[in-house]
């Protein structure tokens, strides 16, 4: 108890510092606010007082951050001023060494950026999606009546990553013995690396993605010998825009759809047990109304916003809401800034799983970068909880989660949880 009460003690001094210091002084993009949980004030009082803040020192370098819902759609929207492209710098607060810069269709501008991106959108219809949902149910029932009763355990592990790492091994008809692969190229690649990290060095991580590259360049060969097939591989193999990819772009696509596929809806099933834990009487209107899925997807979606930001590099010198924004500066839109603007969202902070507009949030972004797989991460949530619900009464959650050391994906490490037998 005593632990309990110190680590308390702690958090409430680290929010106190959010309302004391010069906003001069704010660093919102500090992975450390992050895995303590302690960045909300911060961007409470940017949206407050000062919504395109800009930061003078960093460890990530000079940037600015755009902090209000309404804001980010008009930065989101501006291609002809904000750039996403990996030139530049790319998608998130931390610059990469241009020698080390891959493409992807994340990180392209108009009108590249279509091409890529449409040769993959066929995996995302509503055919393919209809076909793919009996997959993911047999697979999250087998999950779940494997999972133990009366002893805790790591949901993360057990639920999250092995549900998510499945649904990528089927997208890229991957070698299924090897799935955990893609889960450690996935965190390798949003890492950052240091003594406490997966990998101590930039060398380490560029060496581990060198190996990523290599296995998929093994399956992209046999793809282009086969007929085309629906897999992501294969139609990136056959594709027009894809099919002659050099080798950063290459790896590029396929670290942005091994993300994208895996960081994203491992943290929000993650997410999910932990909002209706911290909102029981949420948890109860779910039980007696499990139709209610249809909306509290989405709001749990909102409430965790598995990716905090997004970044963009100014191509001119832009006057915003009075800030001088300067050619070549970067802008970071903090969706999870975004998904708690009591401007456009009513009741930001509270957890409501029956709200008349869920999908009003920001965390597949907005515009023609909105996330291509968003209506399957939908229905890999869905699923897994109409699975849960007819199985379980309750899963206890009987601890605090480790939470992730990054400013951009915003993940829980393990979560701790027990289903009472």
């Amino acid at each position: 108890m005593h632990g309990t009460i110190e680590s308390t003690a702690k958090l409430d001094a680290l929010r106190e510092r959010a309302t004391s210091l010069p906003l001069e002084q704010f660093d919102p993009g500090d992975p450390e606010l992050f895995r303590t949980d302690t960045f909300w004030p911060y961007f409470d009082r940017l949206r407050r007082e000062d919504p395109v803040h800009y930061c003078k020192d960093s460890m990530f370098g000079p940037y600015w951050s755009v902090t209000r819902y309404n804001d980010i759609m008009e930065i989101e929207t501006n291609h002809s001023v904000f750039s996403s492209a990996s030139a530049l710098g790319g998608i998130t607060i931390r610059d990469i060494d241009p020698d080390l810069r891959r493409e992807s269709f994340i990180s392209m501008d108009p009108p590249r950026h279509a091409a890529q991106r449409k040769t993959v959108a066929p995996m995302f219809t509503p055919t393919h999606l209809d076909n793919l949902a009996l997959n993911i149910r047999t697979r999250s029932a087998e999950c779940l009546d494997n999972l133990p009763r009366g002893e805790v355990f790591d949901w993360v592990d057990r639920v999250s990553i092995e549900l998510t790492t499945q649904m990528l091994a089927v997208l890229f008809d991957f070698p299924w013995e090897d799935r955990r692969k893609l889960t450690r190229w996935s965190d390798v690649a949003t890492t950052i690396p240091g003594p406490d990290g997966l990998v101590a060095t930039e060398d380490e991580r560029q060496a581990e993605l060198t190996e990523c590259a290599g296995y998929f360049a093994r399956l992209w060969k046999e793809r282009i010998e086969q007929p085309p097939k629906s897999d992501l591989l294969s139609m990136m193999a056959h594709g027009a825009a894809t099919r002659d990819m050099d080798a950063k772009n290459f790896l590029g696509n396929l670290v942005l759809l091994i993300v994208g596929g895996n960081d994203t809806t491992r943290n929000t099933m993650s997410g999910s047990i932990y909002a209706l834990s911290q909102h029981p009487e949420q948890y109860r209107k779910l039980r007696e109304n499990p139709a209610l899925l249809d909306s509290f997807v989405p709001e749990v979606i909102r409430w965790q916003t598995p990716l905090a930001h997004m970044r963009r590099t100014a191509l001119s010198d832009f006057e915003f809401r009075g800030k001088q924004i300067k050619k070549g500066d970067k802008v970071v839109m903090w969706y999870v800034s975004g998904n708690r603007d009591e401007e456009a969202i009513e009741k930001p902070y509270d957890f409501i799983i029956d709200r008349a507009r869920p999908r009003t949030h920001l965390s597949f972004g907005f515009g023609i970068h909105r996330c291509v797989g968003l209506r399957l991460a939908e229905l890999q949530l869905k699923i897994i909880w109409e699975e849960i619900l007819k199985r379980f009464d309750h899963i206890d959650v009987v601890g605090e989660p480790k939470r992730v050391y990054s400013s951009f994906v915003k993940g829980l490490e393990t979560l701790p949880v027990k289903i009472t037998a």
